[in-house]
């Protein structure tokens, strides 16, 4: 066999296995390690068995992944989140909100996608806001009377819009691996997240407007007075609000680093736990705990894939690959289409970190051959990893609603319920090819 063929049959066993199951970062290491002792290989390697450069590579991408200044905002904005999670605000949120949007059809649902939004802004963690969400809202909105397709489809496509709306976790990953600002990114993504939090908005008071039996409204003699309602929103979702804008419009405005500005965010959740008397030492061990684990996987994730992708390149790989595709003859629109739906498919049996770390540095070379913004590159992909969480079978938001939601709601309803929001994100999707400047307007505008 060539070495461009080892090189394919390494990612095509690479996937077998982690369909078995085996944990992904030390699969890539393993495979990096005993790929690329055969690939660097010297004619006198039996003599010298533990003389190999992969072990030079596989430290050396180890202390450029410890050492990377942009990857130091993924631990504080975890941080920032699990503490924030813990901080028992969510509940006084989503109260208030729907009592705030009392008036509107579907009140219930819609602030069930703000509080999604938000929450999912802070803590950017998928399964945890989708978790606690079924555990307040679902239960709440059954007791309403409203349709279970409609429920759970809200909280499912809510909860996973902190991948796409700043300051998310993965965008400070796709940064540091395309070699692009951070800051950019961010004000690049902005306006997407927004119109998909908005899109939702409207299909839910468009459904619940001709046909009011899906989402009931609250009775009046329920509502307090408009007093008690805006003390509501002043002690629930303007500290939280404050929180968020404050760290992203520090980053925009170019005042902090994505880092300093997840110090300062961590620093903001702790005192909001404070002031809400959450703040006990049990919980803050246990987010301690979380963030550490988390970033552990991220930066072996980060280490394994890197040490992965060179030896897969240095095999001739990536070479390969980039000649079939532009032996294709594709036009940028189609190559974007093509990228798009491989990411799409890997949605399924893979969470988005491996996608990012692992598969997008294959096209990250081709962008410029196709003329291509690595910015614009970066938001579609976020906004295409919507769909991994919404596109069953694979759904998981779906599972991690299924685990918490009340005796009766079948998985297929909850499957049935996210299908029109998983349009909703295709449509999000044609509409960012169409017109680009939907991500590329904005940073043009505050950096040129």
């Amino acid at each position: 066999m060539t070495d461009p063929q080892i090189a394919i049959m390494m990612l095509g066993l690479f996937i077998l296995i982690v369909l078995l199951g085996f944990p992904i970062a030390f699969t890539l290491i393993a495979m990096g390690l005993g790929f690329g002792y055969y690939a660097y290989a010297t004619p006198d390697q039996m003599e010298h068995i533990l003389d190999n450069r992969i072990f030079n590579l596989f430290v050396q991408n180890t202390f450029s992944v410890m050492s990377n200044d942009v990857l130091v905002a993924v631990p504080l904005f975890l941080f920032m989140g699990y503490v924030v999670e813990r901080a028992n605000i969510v509940e006084r949120l989503f109260y208030s909100i729907q009592l705030a949007a009392r008036h509107l059809p579907g009140s219930m649902a819609l602030a069930a996608l703000a509080t999604c939004a938000l929450f999912a802004t802070a803590t950017g963690i998928v399964g945890a806001v989708v978790t606690l969400m079924g555990l307040l809202a679902l239960p709440a909105m059954l007791k309403a009377g409203y349709e279970k397709k409609l429920a759970t489809g809200v909280i499912c496509a809510g909860g996973t819009l902190g991948i796409l709306i700043p300051p998310s976790i993965m965008l400070i990953v796709y940064a540091a691996i395309a070699q692009v600002s951070p800051v950019r990114l961010y004000a690049a993504a902005l306006f997407p997240g927004l119109m998909l939090a908005s899109m939702y908005m409207v299909y839910v008071i468009v459904r619940a407007s001709f046909n009011p039996k899906l989402a009931p409204k609250p009775p009046e003699e329920s509502v307090p007075p408009i007093g008690m309602i805006l003390l509501q929103l002043l002690t629930s979702f303007v500290p939280l609000a404050v929180l968020i804008l404050g760290v992203l419009g520090s980053i925009l405005a170019g005042i902090a680093t994505p880092a300093e500005a997840a110090g300062v965010g961590s620093l903001g959740g702790l005192v909001l736990a404070a002031v809400y008397r959450a703040l006990t030492w049990q919980r803050l061990k246990e987010a301690v705990f979380l963030t550490a684990r988390t970033s552990a996987m991220v930066c072996w994730l980060f280490v394994g894939s890197w040490t992965f992708a060179s030896v897969f390149s240095y095999l001739g790989g990536h070479g390969l690959i980039e000649e079939w595709v532009l032996g294709m003859q594709l036009s940028p629109l189609q190559f974007l289409i093509m990228a798009q739906l491989i990411i799409f498919f890997l949605g399924w049996p893979l969470e988005w970190s491996e996608i990012i770390i692992i598969f997008v540095p294959i096209f990250l070379p081709m962008l410029a051959i196709f003329n291509v913004d690595p910015l614009f590159f970066g938001v579609l992909v976020a906004l295409n990893l919507q769909t991994s969480f919404l596109t069953p079978p694979m759904a998981m938001s779906a599972y991690y609603l299924k685990g918490v939601a009340p005796l009766g709601i079948e998985l297929v309803d909850i499957f049935r319920g996210i299908m029109p929001y998983l349009g909703i994100v295709i449509l999000a999707m044609i509409l960012m090819y169409l017109y680009p400047g939907i991500a590329l307007w904005l940073p043009v505008q505050l950096f040129g």
